[in-house]
């Protein structure tokens, strides 16, 4: 069948501004033409279907062009979308995922000031269907981060503080991508259960790292702490911080696991 772009649209239940959106991002091959009149086929509804679909599993419209031109095999589209769609439980629940509004108003930061903070890779949205969207792990971040301010730290202070923990941690978390392709994806690629293992690999990889990463930058922190009131704190600000040395200041081991 030969469909105008108003009959794709009904066809699809996709509008016709986006059609032409998707046309314009070379997501679609070109109709035929008779005339003026663009007529699409039952090639353009399958393509048309495909993308809606990949958006729901979460891809952007820059992946989706790249799974519909052949450029990501199934290993790649399996582990996409585990990137995109990755869960801190993944055998939980889902998240509740929340726009810049919402997250304005459940945390009772300004949404000025939020969009600030994005501008600045300090607030981090994950992306759902292409959209920014945030979860319950940044409202605890941000709780965090008033508690230092309610603390007498000034914001400027702690933004650049920010900036600088965002240049490092973008550091380590390129060389430990690199690490990952180099000895799990193009290990896996082409391999029977490639698809699957990737997505595994990922899931087991993604919260051991991010638990290294942590420990070692909260022991780091504490040895900084601890140094600094030794070589300038008095006998009482000492004697304090070996008291508070002997104390829980980690979580309990099961919490890690």
């Amino acid at each position: 069948m030969e469909y105008r772009v108003e009959g794709l649209a009904a066809a699809t239940g996709i509008p016709v501004d986006t059609i032409r959106f998707y046309q314009a991002r070379h997501l679609l091959s070109p109709p035929r033409r008779a005339g003026r009149i663009a007529l699409y086929d039952d090639h353009h509804v399958e393509a048309l279907r495909r993308i809606k679909e990949l958006q729901e599993r979460g891809f952007s419209l820059g992946v989706i062009g790249r799974i519909l031109r052949g450029e990501l095999d199934a290993a790649d589209e399996a582990l996409v979308e585990a990137v995109a769609l990755d869960r801190d439980a993944p055998q939980g629940p889902s998240e509740q995922f929340l726009t810049l509004a919402e997250l304005a108003e459940r945390s009772g930061v300004p949404v000025v000031l939020l969009d600030a903070l994005e501008r600045e890779d300090v607030l981090v949205p994950r992306r759902l269907h292409g959209e920014a969207r945030y979860t319950e792990s940044d409202l605890v971040a941000l709780s965090a981060g008033l508690k230092l301010l309610e603390h007498g730290l000034p914001l400027g202070d702690v933004l650049e503080l920010a900036r600088l923990h965002r240049e490092a941690a973008r550091t380590v978390a390129e060389r430990a991508v690199e690490l990952f392709e180099e000895h799990v994806r193009q290990v896996q690629r082409g391999a029977p259960e490639g698809p699957a293992r990737l997505v595994e690999a990922f899931h087991a990889l993604l919260p051991a790292t991010v638990s290294l990463v942590a420990h070692h930058f909260r022991r780091i922190l504490l040895a900084v702490a601890q140094e600094h009131i030794e070589s300038v704190g008095d006998d009482d600000e000492r004697s304090a911080v070996e008291t508070a040395a002997l104390r829980r200041l980690e979580p309990p081991i099961a919490s890690w696991e």
